[in-house]
Formats: structure tokens, sequence, C-alpha cells
């Protein structure tokens, strides 16, 4: 839901400092929100355009009861010798990624940056059929309700049920009810997959610990030339779920991405990047389903080259016998006896080693 003009109670809003520190806070009238710098008047707030600057006043200011709770904090003493005041903050409307960073949750949220490859990766677009496993707190929930719009459905499926109602109450804030094009159900993937047509879904987004398990009924649900994209945390998932998609024959090559951020500094002269990033965070494995019946099209594995032997599976004759091959190695006969030639020559130049 697009929300314009004055800020109105019930809204979330996004307060950031002169220094970039953010705030992220629910209007309710008559309220009042503790800060660092002093305490915020959420009625000052209300009514306001996006972009207006709010000013802190100190504990001393507020209502009587605020005052007293500002004072007597028994866990934060040190707020009743506070009397700052006079902090100014900018007010907007959080974009998405703020919400979702901000939100009360339970599950571990996906970065934003994952999310976004989600998107492009499973070509998520409006009037899209989605199906997606494990809602957790509702951050990709909220960013595939946003794609596939009132014009399209997602079917979330979340095995937990306290997960569900975090996921169900975060996009009840965010859109400011529950999306009618949203259909969250409670139960494990393969069972309430089971009571859904064949074909019914364009793209499915799998977040879970066994997406390789959940395969086969993913495979029925999903129309022909559907996208399936899987998030995983290991390498050891991404190679096993890669490998089940290879050994159905259902889907086609799987392509397998991960995204690194990292931020940037520009303030005169300082351009530079920052000192931290967000490296790993997980794995998109993403592929296309097969028409029924037809058999998916794969890179054979060349037969110099085995990549699947473990060599301490086999017997010592054996081993020998195929060493060069388990090697597998990358360079050429041709190119190694070239390298070995002008190392010698290198060598060879090294005074008193003739």
């Amino acid at each position: 839901m697009v929300r314009r003009g004055p800020l109105g109670p019930g809204e979330k809003v996004q307060l950031t400092d002169r220094k970039g520190k953010k705030i992220t806070i629910q209007l309710v009238p008559g309220e009042e929100t503790q800060t660092e710098r002093g305490v915020i008047r959420h009625d000052e707030i209300i009514g306001l355009v996006e972009g207006s600057v709010v000013t802190t006043v100190t504990g001393e200011d507020v209502s009587p009861s605020a005052a007293e709770a500002y004072r007597s904090n028994p866990r934060k003493p040190w707020k009743g010798t506070r009397r700052i005041g006079g902090w100014q903050y900018t007010v907007l409307r959080p974009r998405l990624q703020d919400f979702i960073l901000s939100m009360p949750r339970g599950a571990q949220i996906m970065y934003p940056k994952d999310i976004a490859q989600v998107i492009e990766a499973c070509d998520i677009r409006r009037g899209m059929r989605v199906l997606e496993s494990g809602g957790g707190s509702g951050a990709m929930s909220l960013h595939l309700l946003d794609a596939v719009g009132e014009e399209g459905s997602l079917t979330t499926i979340e095995m937990r049920p306290e997960f569900a109602r975090v996921c169900e109450a975060n996009a009840t804030v965010c859109f400011g009810a529950r999306p009618e094009w949203w259909n969250l159900m409670t139960g494990d993937f393969d069972s309430v997959a089971a009571t859904f047509e064949a074909g019914l879904f364009d793209r499915i987004f799998l977040d879970m610990l066994d997406p390789w398990n959940r395969l086969e009924q993913a495979s029925r649900v999903i129309a022909p030339g559907g996208v399936i994209t899987c998030y995983v945390t290991t390498t050891t998932q991404m190679s096993r779920v890669a490998e089940s998609m290879r050994e159905t024959g259902r889907w086609t090559e799987p392509e397998i991405s991960e995204t690194l951020e990292r931020g940037w500094k520009a303030q005169g002269l300082a351009v530079r990047p920052n000192h931290d990033m967000i490296g790993h965070t997980g794995f998109l494995v993403t592929a296309r389903a097969m028409a029924p019946g037809v058999e998916a099209l794969h890179k054979r594995p060349r037969g110099t080259k085995d990549t699947y032997t473990d060599i301490d599976d086999m017997t010592p004759e054996e081993q020998r016998s195929r060493l060069e091959e388990l090697e597998l190695r990358d360079i050429s006969d041709r190119k190694l006896r070239k390298v070995l030639r002008d190392l010698t020559g290198q060598v060879a130049n090294i005074p008193g080693t003739r």
C-alpha cells in the first residue's frame, strides 16, 4: 500500500539524526519515545509531511508520568541525570528494507541484498502466483507481496504457528491491513503442497534446511517453465540441492550465486570503502521446470575428470591406477611442458645455478 500525504496515527516513521543514527517508531497519539538525546513527542510528528525535522525535549518537559519513568528507570538509572534536549531528527516513512531491518522478529531474517537477488533471479513480477516455504519473520514475504501486487497471489507455508503469527503481524503493520492476496498456511511443505492442483504456481521460493527433499512436490505444483529458487547457507546444502535437481531430470541446470555488499564513504577527499561489509550470508540455487515427461539437458562431465569419486573409499591399487584422473588437473600436458621450459630457463639465469 502506497502512503502519501501527512503522517498519521499507526504509521511507522524513521527518525534519522545528523550522525546517521536511525530510530523506527510507530506513531501513537499521546505517546512519547525516549532516545539518547531526549524525548520525542508523537503528537508533534502526527500531521507533518515527510522530510520534516522534529526536536527532542528533556525528561523534565514531558508529561508527569513520562518524566517519572524517565528519572526512575531501574534498568537504566543514568537516565535520571539526563536533561538532554534540542537534538534534531529528520522524519521519513521507512523504505521497505528499513522496515524489515527494524521490525520485531523471532527468526533470523534474510538480508536485503539476498532478497533483491531472489526477486531478480526468480523473476517475480506483477500478477504472478508465487509459492513460498519458510515465512519466518516475514522479511521475504513482504517483498513477495509487494512484487506480485494485488493482481497476483502469494501462498506462504510456515511450519511453526508462532512464526506464522509474527509474519502475519509484521505484514499487517507494513501494509496497514492484512494483504488480501496472501494465503498464509501452517504445516510441513509436502503435506500442504499435496493439497494444491498441479501446475498452479508460476514461481517457487524455498527457504529451509532441506530443499532437496521438497523438489518432488515442487515440480508437481509448478507450471512448465516456472522458476524455483532455493536459499541455503552452507556449501554442503548448496551442493546437495544442485545435485538433486540434476538427478531428477525435471529441472534445468541450476545456477548458483552469492552476493557480497560493501558500502562506501564519500566526504570531501575521504573517498574509500567502509571498514565493514556484509560478506557471505547464503547461496541462491535457481532452476526452471521442464515440461511433463521431458528430460532436462545437462552438460556431461568429461570422462577424464571424475568429480564424484572419494579417493578415501578406494583401495590402494585403485588409487594408484586412477591418481592422475582424480587429481583433476586444470592444465594441459602441452601447457605444462611450456611452463617447465620457461621455469628451467629462468632458473638457469640465476647465477650459481648452472
